[in-house]
């Protein structure tokens, strides 16, 4: 999902991968000896931790329960899980060094964790009761939907990028699942994230998602292209013209 969608491999030097993991510009010989040997954790990986504790304990304290009372969400749970392990076995070193902003395990995370609180606490405290089975349903299938968008894209992201010889790294990808739009990883991970409200019928929790998210995808994609326009030229500009960013003949 970074300057590679819609590119078969090439990454401009000049462009931004979305959401990427920049290095550190200082040495290691500038840093104390301190924090070579005893790195302090990051707030978003403690932040992670922590919540993976309190999931142990909700574990422990019967929360299987509810998962038997509510396979819709547990099915979504399971996909979700299994597409992160997937999305990093096919992605290349490059992009398992850059995961996704969607399915990456540092600060990209934490809005994910706060989509996954808001849904069932809309639910629990201002409707009660369970969300109707035909909107769980219908969430699950869009994140399947979503899912084999994004990890397809991904597969064949990769295999061009492994195919072909670094001389001949060039051009763009208009074939398969980017024929008829640009940023297909975009694409399938916006759609597994709008499904989860669903499996709660949580529509003020899909409304601020789908908001926030066209915002946050509508500038980070125009930062993007502007990049491949400089390292591609016309190539990708004549690209640009024949194909949507996200949505066929909507977006």
């Amino acid at each position: 999902m970074n300057q590679r969608d819609g590119t078969d491999g090439a990454t401009p030097a000049a462009s931004k991968g979305t959401g990427e993991l920049k290095p550190g510009t200082g040495s290691l010989a500038a840093a104390p000896a301190s924090s070579l040997t005893h790195p302090a954790p990051a707030v978003a990986d403690l932040a992670i931790y922590l919540t993976a504790m309190l999931g142990a304990i909700a574990l422990g304290l019967g929360i299987s329960d509810y998962f038997f009372d509510h396979p819709y969400v547990c099915a979504y749970l399971i996909a979700y899980a299994g597409f992160v392990f997937a999305e990093h076995l096919v992605g290349t070193a490059e992009a398992r060094g850059n995961p996704d902003p969607a399915f990456s395990y540092t600060k990209g995370r934490i809005p994910i964790l706060i989509l996954f609180f808001a849904a069932p606490f809309e639910r629990t405290y201002i409707y009660g009761g369970d969300a109707p089975g035909w909107a769980a349903a219908l969430g699950l299938l869009l994140e399947l939907l979503g899912l084999w968008l994004a990890l397809g894209a991904r597969i064949q992201w990769s295999y061009f990028a492994a195919a072909a010889p670094e001389s001949a790294r060039k051009g763009i990808i208009s074939s398969g699942f980017y024929r008829r739009i640009r940023h297909p990883i975009y694409a399938g991970s916006f759609l597994v994230l709008l499904a989860w409200p669903f499996e709660y019928g949580s529509p003020i929790t899909f409304v601020v998602v789908l908001a926030v998210g066209v915002i946050v995808l509508r500038r980070e994609i125009a930062f993007e292209e502007r990049a491949l326009v400089r390292a591609y030229g016309e190539e990708y500009a004549a690209y640009q013209r024949t194909t949507d960013s996200m949505i066929p003949g909507v977006w």
